[in-house]
């Protein structure tokens, strides 16, 4: 079976992030000053194949721990659906 996957990785919330501040301060720039904060992370989208869908959110978790998420300064969460 196809199986795809959407990842959003984050920064751990205990981690700075400079890209978040500076987008936050061209924001206040542009006259957004109601936004209070902001964070930048990744998408990712990829399309896999598995017998099931538990086995599809093995590998996934596999691929997040192992390659895509720096676990140290970085959270992840995925949902995966049938094709």
């Amino acid at each position: 079976m196809k199986f795809r996957a959407e990842i959003d990785i984050m920064p751990l919330k205990e981690i700075l992030d400079p890209q978040g501040k500076a987008v936050k301060l061209g924001l206040v720039n542009l006259g957004l000053n109601q936004v209070e904060d902001v964070r930048i992370g990744k998408h990712i989208s990829l399309e896999l194949e598995a017998t099931d869908q538990e086995e599809a959110e093995g590998k996934v978790e596999t691929a997040c721990k192992k390659l895509l998420a720096n676990l140290i300064m970085e959270g992840y969460t995925y949902k995966v659906t049938a094709l």
